[in-house]
């Protein structure tokens, strides 16, 4: 095997973003200067992941083909960047795929940097707070991102998001669907239009009533659409309704994808023009956009400056959990409890389990909204908050992320019924398990809601098991925990980990 090409070398400031969208696959590189982030480097590849999502939602193996071959060129590209210093996003197609894992396994052979799935949501956030970043202002602005698989809208005043909506539609999939062998006609582009204004029937009401002063538009399909309108009908640059819709009627009486003559039309975009026509139709009739202007930025330029924000500890994750808490009024002191233990048993295990940083914040995040369900009814509660955390909108947080936070507060406490550990791949199974362990006792260990109540515990860890020692003479006057302590040993046996107990415990 050939030694990969170190492009950059490897340095504090350097960071990478990876966008694995639907269309194209994008690479971006960057440093930090005094706060700012200066662009270096970006890299492009088609790859069409969306054309081979399958009716079935099964992706080809041509398409997982391509985006694998993109991935080796882009390995090569980050290879003398930090694993630390790179995060890859991946949007609609391998969120909607059913094999997505099957892709992520054989990426992992030679890509050694994790994908992270993330929600539609999610998807929106990232490409507004990229434009917020880019083309600082304090206005309100609507931003339009039509992708391969999905179009996001999202809606905001200066770093603050407003409204969020992923819909989907986009130039690929409504390439299949209405103008499949590049033909173009007139019912053609009135089904693709109607397709589109109904997938944003629902959104529409609340995005107009929140209002904007400003309208923009991301990534490659406005791109063409301004280059179409300046070079082509000799128009300012500016999207509007009536220019499009002189647009659509060239296309329409061209008959075909391959007889169009239009400049600033490339070969690579011919078969997405259509479609990408269609759903910006769609959407300034919708939302009665008056007119929208192209911005060079989007979900990566997010993604990195989210990095940036990380580096000083500025982690919207914590903004999200806060939010949580205050949202459903849990009680702050049980969860600084619970947190307190929970480091006070990481310290001894961290080592030996080799816990990650992304392990250990998702359990002391856990340790925060375990309690966010009982607002639902106090029966039953970790159910209520694991349905919380599962289906809200957890800004910062990947879908993986979501999942583990959703699982662990799932089976925080009491009998383990229905229990079944997901199969992630950013995080291992075992590591799964240990992380619920460490809840599951930080949480029974604070049962009495006290302060200065506990004493230290302290721990020894094994593969598959725990050693849990506490003050003998302080255990001795707590016969309710010690029967606790025994139940839980019975209950986490049944899946495969020992927890063995001070011996003064009752058998």
């Amino acid at each position: 095997m050939s030694q990969a090409t170190t492009y950059f070398p490897s340095e504090p400031n350097l960071m990478a973003a990876v966008d694995l969208g639907s269309n194209s696959f994008h690479l971006v590189i960057a440093r930090e200067i005094d706060g700012d982030l200066q662009l270096l480097h970006r890299e492009k590849q088609k790859v069409q992941l969306a054309e081979g999502l399958t009716s079935e939602l099964i992706l080809s193996e041509a398409a997982m083909e391509r985006g694998l071959s993109v991935l080796r060129q882009f390995a090569d590209t980050l290879s003398g960047i930090a694993p630390e210093a790179v995060r890859v996003i991946a949007t609609f197609t391998l969120r909607r795929a059913r094999n997505s894992q099957t892709f992520l396994r054989r990426a992992n052979r030679f890509f050694p940097y994790p994908i992270e799935i993330i929600s539609g949501q999610e998807e929106a956030r990232y490409i507004y707070q990229g434009v917020a970043h880019f083309e600082h202002a304090s206005n309100r602005r609507l931003v339009m991102d039509i992708g391969g698989g999905s179009t996001e809208f999202a809606l905001g005043e200066g770093f603050e998001v407003l409204r969020l909506s992923s819909r989907n539609m986009g130039c690929v999939s409504f390439g299949a669907e209405f103008f499949a062998g590049g033909k173009l006609s007139a019912k053609r582009f009135a089904r693709a239009i109607v397709q589109a204004e109904q997938e944003l029937e629902s959104v529409a009401s609340g995005f107009k009533k929140t209002g904007w002063q400003q309208a923009l538009g991301t990534s490659g399909s406005v791109k063409v659409l301004r280059d179409i309108l300046q070079q082509q009908l000799q128009t300012d640059g500016v999207l509007r309704l009536p220019d499009l819709l002189q647009l659509q009627q060239l296309l329409q009486s061209s008959g075909h994808t391959s007889h169009l003559q239009l400049a600033g039309l490339s070969d690579d975009r011919r078969q997405l023009l259509a479609p990408a026509l269609s759903i910006a139709i769609a959407a300034f009739q919708m939302l009665d956009i008056r007119e929208m202007h192209y911005c060079d930025a989007a979900l990566r330029e997010g993604v990195l400056n989210e990095m940036r924000e990380c580096r000083y500890e500025q982690d919207i994750r914590q903004n999200t959990i806060s939010s949580l808490q205050r949202r459903y009024q849990v009680d702050d002191s049980h969860c600084q409890r619970l947190e307190r233990t929970a480091r006070q048993l990481i310290s001894h295990c961290q080592t030996d389990w080799q816990l990650a940083s992304t392990e250990i914040r998702l359990l002391l995040w856990a340790c925060q909204v375990v309690e966010i369900g009982l607002q639902i009814n106090s029966s039953g509660i970790q159910k209520h908050s694991a349905y919380i955390l599962q289906h809200a909108n957890l800004p910062g947080f990947n879908q993986e992320q979501q999942q583990v936070l959703a699982f662990l507060v799932r089976f925080h406490r009491r009998k383990l019924k229905g229990f079944s550990l997901p199969q992630l791949y950013l995080f291992p199974s075992h590591q799964l398990l240990r992380l619920l362990v460490l809840l599951r006792l930080s949480v029974l260990l604070n049962q009495k809601r006290l302060d200065d109540w506990l004493p230290e515990p302290e721990i020894q860890a094994s593969e598959c098991g725990l050693t849990l020692t506490l003050p003998t003479d302080w255990l001795a006057q707590q016969p309710l925990l010690q029967a606790d302590l025994q139940q839980e040993s019975d209950w986490l046996s049944k899946v495969g980990f020992t927890l063995t107990l001070p011996l003064n415990c009752p058998e």
